[in-house]
C-alpha cells in the first residue's frame, strides 16, 4: 500500500513507526510531519485540515489508505472529502467526529441511549451557565463544547473557580457536570461503521504537576496497558459505552469509522463515560504504538474498508510507559528555540523510542518547537522495568529549556504493580 498519514504530533510519529514496519506498506508520506516523522515518511507541505489539497496529495501520489491523526481535520471534514473522492480513510466523518468535537452532542447522545455518563446541562451564554450552577454540588466540572486540545476542562473545587472557568469560556456553548469520584482510565475500539472491537487500554496523566497537580495539558506521560482496566470492566464498557454509541451513530446514518476513544471513570456503579476522542489519544498512542504486533496497515484498511471481521488486532503483553519532555512555561506560552540534542543516547537504552512532538531544525541542530517536545517510550516485560528504561532514557537527553514529571505511573506504584 500507499500510505498518507495526516499529523504532526508525536502521536503521528509514533504511528507513522508503526506503519513503516508494516509489511504491506510500501510507501508513506506523511502531511506535514515533523523531524521525527522524517525518519519513517517522506514529509509534505500540506495543511492537513484542507480537504482540496489533500485529496489531492493524495491522489498525485495513488495513495490507497490515508490516516488521519488528529481531531481538527476530522472535525473539518477531510474524512468526507476523500472518501467522496474514493480513497480509504482511517477515521470518522465529520458527522461523527462530534463525538469529540462537540461534548453536548455526545452528552445528548448518551442521555438518548442510556449510556451511562455524568448528570449534566448544556448552556449557550455565560448568564444561563451562572445561572445552571446551583443545580450542582461541589467540586463541578466545566467544560468548553468545542475542541480544546485536551485543554478545556476545569474541575472547580469552589464556587469562586466555577465562575472564573465559565468566565474564561465567555458567551460560548459549554457543558456542566456533576462530579464524578472514581480512577480514569482510557480504552480504545476499533469501529468499521457497525462493528466494535476492543484495541487496548492506557492511562494518562493531564495535570501538569508530580501528584496530579496544576493546569491540565494535553498529557504529561501514559501507560499502557492499564491493569485498574479489568478484563470485567472492559467488557461492560463496551457492552454498555462503546457498543451502543456505534449502533446509536449507524442507526442516525452518521456511521463511525476509525478508532474510538473512551476516556473512562470507575465509579462505584462501574464504568461511566467521561468524553470521547475520535482519534489515538497523545500521549496513549506514544505507549500503545509499541505493543502492536502484526501488519498494523493491513488492520487500518480493514476499519477503513468495513470488514474488521476479516483482521485481528494483535498486542504484546509487554508494558510501555511514556514520558512527556515539554518546554518551560507548558501549558501557558512555552519556551521556543531551545536546543534538543542526545536523542541517540537516549535510544540506546532498552527498549526506549523517542517520538518527536514539538521539534524542528534550527541553525544549531534540532530545537524545540511548541509546548510537548518529545515523548520518550520504553517497553519491557513488567511496568517497574518499563518506567525505569523510560526515565533512564529521559535523562539521557540534554535540553535545558525541558522539564517532565518523575511520577508518571505513580498509581501502579502505590499498587505495587511490578
Amino acid at each position: 500500500m500507499n500510505i498518507l498519514l495526516l499529523g504532526s504530533g508525536a502521536r503521528e510519529d509514533a504511528l507513522a513507526w508503526r506503519l513503516r514496519q508494516s509489511p504491506s506498506c510500501d510507501s508513506l508520506v506523511a502531511a506535514p510531519g515533523n523531524p521525527g516523522i522524517g525518519r519513517w515518511a517522506e514529509r509534505v507541505a500540506v495543511d492537513p485540515c484542507d480537504s482540496t489539497a489533500v485529496v489531492a496529495l493524495a491522489r498525485s501520489r495513488s495513495i490507497d489508505l490515508v490516516a488521519i491523526g488528529p481531531e481538527a481535520p476530522l472535525a473539518a471534514g477531510v474524512g468526507d472529502s476523500l472518501r467522496a473522492a474514493g480513497f480509504a480513510v482511517f477515521g470518522p466523518n465529520r458527522a461523527a467526529a462530534q463525538l469529540e468535537a462537540s461534548k453536548g452532542f455526545t452528552k445528548d447522545l448518551c442521555e438518548a441511549n442510556h449510556i451511562p455518563t455524568a448528570r449534566y446541562k448544556r448552556t449557550e451564554t455565560r448568564a444561563d451557565a451562572l445561572a445552571a450552577l446551583p443545580g450542582f454540588g461541589l467540586p463541578v466540572v466545566i467544560k468548553a463544547d468545542g475542541l480544546a486540545s485536551g485543554k478545556g476542562v476545569t474541575v472547580a473545587e469552589t464556587r469562586a473557580e466555577a465562575e472564573a472557568a465559565i468566565g474564561a469560556i465567555g458567551d460560548s456553548p459549554l457543558v456542566i457536570e456533576e462530579f464524578l469520584r472514581g480512577e480514569e482510565a482510557s480504552l480504545f475500539a476499533l469501529v468499521d461503521g457497525e462493528n466494535a472491537v476492543l484495541f487496548a487500554s492506557a492511562q494518562d496523566h493531564k495535570r501538569v504537576g508530580e501528584g496530579d497537580t496544576g493546569p491540565n495539558t494535553g498529557g504529561m506521560g501514559a501507560y499502557s496497558p492499564a491493569p485498574v482496566l479489568t478484563a470485567e470492566l472492559e467488557a461492560r464498557a463496551m457492552d454498555e459505552i462503546v457498543r451502543p454509541t456505534v449502533k446509536a451513530l449507524a442507526a442516525a446514518g452518521t456511521p463511525f469509522s476509525g478508532i474510538l476513544y473512551a476516556g473512562l471513570i470507575l465509579t462505584a456503579d462501574g464504568p461511566k463515560l467521561i468524553e470521547y476522542n475520535v482519534r489515538f489519544g497523545d500521549p496513549e498512542c506514544e505507549a500503545i504504538m509499541p505493543r502492536v504486533e502484526g501488519d498494523f496497515a493491513d488492520l487500518l484498511l480493514g476499519v477503513a474498508q468495513g470488514r474488521l471481521d476479516d483482521v485481528e488486532p494483535k498486542l504484546s503483553d509487554e508494558f510501555a510507559v511514556t514520558v512527556i519532555v515539554a518546554a518551560r512555561g507548558y501549558p501557558g506560552t512555552p519556551v521556543g528555540g531551545g536546543s534538543i540534542r542526545e536523542i541517540e543516547a537516549a535510544e540506546q537504552v532498552d527498549g526506549v523510542t523517542v517520538f518527536h512532538a514539538g521539534t524542528a531544525y534550527g541553525d544549531s541542530g534540532l530545537v524545540a518547537k511548541g509546548g510537548r517536545v518529545l515523548a520518550v517510550t520504553a517497553t519491557a516485560p513488567t511496568f517497574g522495568q518499563a518506567r525505569a528504561r523510560a526515565y533512564r532514557a529521559v535523562d539521557q537527553i540534554d535540553f535545558a529549556d525541558g522539564f517532565h514529571r518523575r511520577d508518571i505511573g505513580w498509581r501502579e506504584l502505590e499498587r505495587g504493580v511490578a
